[in-house]
Order: C-alpha cells, then sequence, then structure tokens
C-alpha cells in the first residue's frame, strides 16, 4: 500500500510510528510526539488510514473510558522481502575486508571490518580474534548475513593491533522458504600480520570494496580456506612420540618407480639423482649415471607405441655429461624421434623434450645392443 498524508505508519525494520505529515520525494515526514521524523517511504508500514480511523471512531462519547490494554504486541512484524538470487550464486564465496577509518593517518586510525556474503545463501557469521600467546578467543560479531550483500562487522582502534594475530571466521550457510543444497559449516583460522596495518601498499583494491583493503578469502566458489600455520604445541608432543621402525634402503636401492608429472599431455620425468635415489650414499657418479640412462630407457620403450607422445627428460645443465648421454641414446637406439631442448621459461637449458613418431619394423626398438 503506498504510503500517503496522514496515514499512520509503524516503521519496517525499526522500533516506532506515527502519523504521516508530509511527503518529499521517497522521504516520508513522521509525527512521533511533536518531532518530524524523515523516514524512506519503503520503510513504513501503513497500520490505519484517514478514513478507517474515521470510521473506527465512535460517533458520540458519554464518558471517558479507558483503552483495553492488548494483551499481546500487536506491532505488525518486518516484512521479509524476498531474496533475488544471482547467476553462479549457489556456490559461497565470503570475503572479511579491514579498511582504515582514515588512510591518510595510518598510524593513529583505527580500522572497520565488512563482511562479503556474495552468495544465494543467509550465513550466520561469527568473527573472533585472539594474539598468539592467548588460547581463547575474543568475540568481535556475531549475527545474520543476508544474501549478496556487504555488512560491516565491528571496528576496532589502532591500540589493539597488538593482540591482533589471529583472526577466526565461524559460519552456517543456508536458505529460506526454498530447498538448497547444503553447505558444510566451517571453522576458518587466519594468521594476521599486524604490522601490514601500519604499511600502505599493504592495503590493496579488491573488487568487493570501493576502498583499498586488507582482505582475507573465507571462502572462495565453494572451497574454504585454511591457516597451515602448525600448532607448536601440538607438534612437540609429536615430536616426544617413539618413532616406528622404518624400513631404511641400502644405498643402492633406488625409489621403486620413478615419479612422473602429468602437464597439458606431456610426460615430465626429473632425472635427478635424488628423484631416482633415496640416498645416494656409497654410490658412484658412474652408478648415478647408469640409472638415469636405465630410467631414460624405460620411459621411452614404454611410449614407443604412443605416436605424438611428447616426454620432457629433466636432466639440469650441471656439465652437460647426462644431457650429452641422452643425446647419444635418442641418436643410435631411439633414432628417428623429434628431439629439441624443452621451453626455455619452463625449464631454462636444464630439459630436453623427445616426441615419439612411429617407427618402421627395422627402426630401433629398444632392444637393440647400447
Amino acid at each position: 500500500m503506498a504510503v500517503k498524508v496522514g496515514d499512520t505508519v509503524r516503521y519496517l525494520n525499526s522500533v516506532g510510528g506515527g502519523r504521516v505529515v508530509r511527503i518529499v520525494g521517497d522521504i516520508a515526514y513522521v509525527d512521533e510526539d511533536g518531532f518530524e521524523t524523515p523516514v524512506l517511504t519503503r520503510e513504513c508500514v501503513v497500520v490505519a488510514t484517514p478514513s478507517a480511523q474515521a470510521k473506527a471512531a465512535p460517533k458520540s462519547v458519554s464518558r471517558i473510558e479507558s483503552a483495553p490494554v492488548p494483551s499481546k504486541d500487536t506491532t505488525p512484524a518486518p516484512t521479509r522481502l524476498p531474496v533475488i538470487e544471482t547467476a553462479g550464486g549457489d556456490k559461497l564465496n565470503i570475503v572479511i575486508g579491514f579498511e582504515p577509518v582514515d588512510i591518510k593517518a595510518l598510524s593513529r586510525s583505527g580500522f572497520e571490518a565488512f563482511i562479503v556474503n556474495d552468495s544465494n545463501y543467509y550465513l550466520y557469521v561469527t568473527l573472533a580474534t585472539r594474539s598468539t600467546s592467548d588460547s581463547e578467543w575474543t568475540p568481535r560479531f556475531d549475527g545474520l548475513i543476508e544474501p549478496n550483500i556487504q555488512e560491516f562487522a565491528f571496528e576496532f582502534p589502532q591500540s589493539e593491533l597488538g593482540t591482533f594475530e589471529r583472526l577466526g571466521v565461524q559460519f552456517v550457510a543456508f536458505k529460506r522458504d526454498k530447498a538448497f543444497a547444503a553447505k558444510e559449516p566451517a571453522f576458518v583460522e587466519f594468521k594476521v600480520d599486524p604490522t601490514k596495518f601500519a604499511k600502505l601498499h599493504c592495503f590493496r583494491p579488491n573488487p568487493y570494496f570501493d576502498n583499498p583493503v586488507i582482505a582475507f578469502d573465507v571462502v572462495t566458489s565453494d572451497r574454504v580456506a585454511a591457516d597451515f600455520t602448525p600448532d607448536a604445541e601440538a607438534l612437540g608432543r609429536s615430536m616426544m612420540q617413539p618413532k616406528k621402525a622404518e624400513h631404511k634402503p641400502s644405498p643402492r636401492e633406488s625409489k621403486p618407480s620413478q615419479k612422473k608429472a602429468f602437464r597439458n599431455d606431456v610426460i615430465e620425468v626429473d632425472l635427478h639423482a635424488d628423484e631416482l635415489f633415496d640416498t645416494t650414499a656409497g654410490l658412484s657418479p658412474a652408478d648415478i649415471l647408469n640409472r638415469q640412462i636405465e630410467t631414460f630407457t624405460e620411459v621411452m620403450t614404454a611410449n614407443l607405441r604412443h605416436p605424438g607422445q611428447k616426454i620432457v627428460f629433466i636432466h639440469g645443465k650441471g656439465e652437460g655429461i647426462l644431457r650429452e648421454a641422452l643425446r647419444k641414446e635418442l641418436t643410435h637406439r631411439f633414432k628417428g624421434h623429434d628431439v629439441q631442448d624443452a621451453s626455455f621459461r619452463e625449464y631454462g637449458f636444464g630439459a630436453t623434450q623427445v616426441t615419439i613418431r612411429p617407427q618402421s619394423s627395422n627402426s630401433a626398438n629398444g632392444k637393440s645392443r647400447r
């Protein structure tokens, strides 16, 4: 119902109300006990109109009677506006941003914390801080954050930066009045460097804020951030535990399988000694070189039936001995394949790339004499 002059209204999101005495644009001026309060018309709920009041008024009053006291609060509940969902908003994106009150005076400025809920979910969020030496948290904020909104959380003065070394964020996500995919509740702890709050370059632009901020990405596309700072006390306890017996390989025992990495269908084979052996103690350079050539041969033989396969052998720059040994194998034993230096940008001068080509029946097949 449109608000008109003379209507009696209640406020949508706060306590109070009165009679509308005038309307200017989107602002209604409400008479509250002789004081005019400007309120947005969309924040007003009409509870009575002049015509309704005239009908309800008695035609004659024979005696003054005390008005009946209602047994319950008759103030209308605030109207909950519908949630306008956004495309992609069913993935959580939560950011905590800290903005200086006066960025031109960081040495004495306080700071404001804001919560960004970039999702179609309601969030119940709690924020807390502590120093590294404390085991208990200081509560800073708890409350409901509506979908797709940025909300002020709390403010703290410059004097509290010394105790602001850990930030804890706990949240529960849900939707109202409709089915939704459940999200796991989480508690995320961030390590905070208080000295950054005194450095102008540490406050950076962020897509969710108009001014530079120090931001912490709590959740990005449903992926919850984690602080991997070890717990010193737990680490100390684990070090005191007796170690289980472990198998110790002999100096000449190589690792059971060569580690191969795949990048865009390119096989990467690292031929460095520390990738091929658990330990090189007691091994001669010749022993190491023989194992490197054996690994190269195994990989080449296993891929001869895969024309077009690219293999990068990482041998390092060093003195060039291993590189020359590989080129010799490619010239004689595995001839006919495309050979070139691998990308300098990715590997420097320390890698050779081989592209497998179809082999004729008379070509080398990996079984010829070395």
